[in-house]
């Protein structure tokens, strides 16, 4: 069976999946490759960089995975558990999004057009959290030449797309987009195999 381990590639190659059929064909083509993860086919209009928020080690790794895999609900039982015996969504994502804002700044993913930041998140998130972190981010690189223009926020239920442009109303601030089991599991089996072909081939 040829398929990629849940290597960063696998959560890289998920991402771009989810972006391409949630938010349409600004993201068709996109390269996995490194610094940043995910980049445009011409290598400068847009580049996406890829992470994961959590602690709790392989227990809420195994979690995370059921849960892109849409094998159960995400928000479990065994999700809130871990949530509360093995860390605080809190601490992780600021950290995160610290990390990777004086990355951009600095010049390590190069020159794009556009940067974006596309986060997995452990914990169930809503609208109100979601806005928090945009606003928390915006604050961060508020004063850097180099900056994301973009935050996915994704915990699996759904995915936030934050616009970090200055230019914009607070009504185009955030877009929330949904995702069924049904999804999470399409998503994940792209991730997971070579290609549709070989897809395909484990389906049969």
């Amino acid at each position: 069976m040829a398929y990629r381990k849940y290597d960063t590639c696998f959560y890289e190659r998920y991402a771009a999946t989810a972006l391409q059929n949630l938010l349409g064909h600004k993201f068709d083509g996109l390269l996995n490759l490194d610094r940043p993860d995910l980049q445009s086919p011409d290598g400068h209009r847009l580049g996406i960089e890829v992470t994961r928020a959590m602690e709790g080690g392989k227990p809420a790794a195994r979690v995370l995975l059921k849960e892109m895999a849409g094998i159960r609900q995400a928000d479990s039982d065994e999700r809130l558990d871990l949530d509360r015996n093995y860390w605080s969504m809190a601490r992780p994502l600021r950290e995160i999004l610290r990390s990777k804002v004086a990355k951009v700044a600095d010049g390590f993913y190069g020159e794009f057009d556009e940067f974006g930041l596309f986060v997995f998140c452990q914990e169930t998130l809503d609208e109100a959290a979601a806005l928090k972190a945009i606003t928390y981010i915006r604050d961060l690189q508020r004063d850097n030449e180099k900056a994301y223009a973009r935050l996915f926020l994704c915990d699996l239920n759904a995915l936030y797309a934050g616009n970090l442009e200055d230019d914009i109303s607070f009504e185009y601030r955030m877009g929330v987009f949904p995702m069924t089991q049904e999804q999470r599991k399409d998503f994940y089996l792209d991730a997971l195999f070579q290609d549709r072909t070989e897809r395909q081939k484990q389906q049969i």
